[in-house]
């Protein structure tokens, strides 16, 4: 029996199997609105076998989109938008989950394929950008304001609002975005937290709003449904955020209702070294998974069925989440099946060809 395939279940939802689609951003959106191709992108993936579809990062308010074609759910109307889309995924056999974020420092940039550099404030789309502390994130990039305590409390009463909208039409998983170099990353790292206040300084005071995020959205994210929390494990540069410190933010994580964590790396600077390879964060996952003894998803790289399979199989994750190999293949669930000799039901639609 294949491990990859079997089901997968957390709190009260079960998953279909052990393959998700990790949150991948399309700079499409419209003042934040999820438009038709959400729809198409979100959708097929769910047709195409995926046992959990989670939604790009989704800010929870509008200075934390990563760009202005950053999809949103700070409002009704955005939250409504999404509502299609969650009856698309649902309806075809997959969870569907939504990830909450706040790009902090790393807000305000143009899309990719428009060079993905930064906004300024005095750009006619751009904004004035947030952080823990008064550090641009390179060269080149805008100043961000350090946040004042008051304004660190609005934040987490937005990840909160933002989870009762996310509920309200129907998403089932919630994961909090605290990796790749986006605001509660940022807190996280003494790199860009340079607080002396409660925030920032001690272990203790960086991963604070962190732990205040999860226990607002936890306070409103029903029992039966669960949390999951992606981290960067580590910054890649020495005297950062590294392996060490995500073990203990996850048995913390553990204690506060969260599920598994979604275990990635990097992020937080310009120029690291980074070891790109087939698998190259899965013994991250495998590290959080023994250590904190809380379910973990592996990323990175993953492209192959077998490689998947033997992650789960030995224990080195819970979940397999796949990015860019699903944008190349949104079937790749289907193909995976299929090479591990497992049947796998086709909708009505493609009965004739599967």
């Amino acid at each position: 029996m294949s491990s990859l395939f079997s089901p997968l279940s957390l709190r009260g939802l079960t998953l279909r199997n052990r393959i998700a689609v990790s949150p991948m951003c399309q700079y499409s959106a419209v003042d934040g609105v999820p438009q038709a191709w959400h729809l198409v992108h979100l959708g097929s993936r769910a047709v195409g076998g995926a046992g959990l579809v989670i939604t790009e990062a989704t800010s929870v308010d509008a200075i934390g989109r990563i760009s202005p074609s950053d999809t949103g759910i700070w409002n009704e109307a955005q939250a409504e938008a999404w509502r299609p889309i969650v009856r698309f995924i649902r309806d075809h056999g997959a969870a569907a989950g939504i990830q909450l974020a706040h790009a902090g420092r790393k807000a305000s940039t143009e899309a990719p394929w428009r060079g993905g550099g930064p906004l300024p404030p005095d750009a006619a789309s751009g904004w004035q950008t947030v952080a823990p502390s008064a550090l641009a994130f390179a060269p080149g990039h805008p100043l961000p304001k350090a946040l004042e305590a008051v304004e660190v409390a609005a934040i987490v009463d937005a990840f909160r609002a933002a989870a009762l909208r996310a509920l309200a039409v129907g998403f089932e998983l919630a994961e909090i975005h605290a990796a790749h170099g986006y605001l509660l990353h940022q807190f996280l790292s003494p790199l860009s937290n340079h607080r002396e206040d409660r925030y920032g300084g001690s272990f203790a005071g960086r991963i604070r709003l962190v732990c205040e995020v999860v226990d607002a959205v936890r306070a409103v994210w029903p029992d039966t449904l669960p949390l999951i929390v992606r981290l960067s494990a580590t910054d890649w540069i020495d005297g950062g955020w590294d392996i060490e410190q995500s073990v203990a933010l996850s048995r913390e994580l553990a204690g506060r209702g969260v599920d598994l964590v979604d275990v990635s790396s990097g992020g937080l600077v310009p120029g690291a070294s980074i070891p790109v390879g087939p698998g190259y964060q899965v013994p991250f996952a495998a590290r959080i998974r023994r250590e904190a003894a809380i379910a973990t998803g592996a990323v990175g790289l993953i492209t192959e069925p077998g490689q998947a399979e033997r992650i789960v199989a030995e224990g080195e994750a819970d979940l397999v989440l796949l990015a860019r190999e699903l944008l190349r293949d949104p079937y790749w669930p289907r193909r995976a099946a299929r090479a591990l000799g497992v049947p796998i039901e086709a909708p009505e639609q493609y009965h004739r060809a599967w």
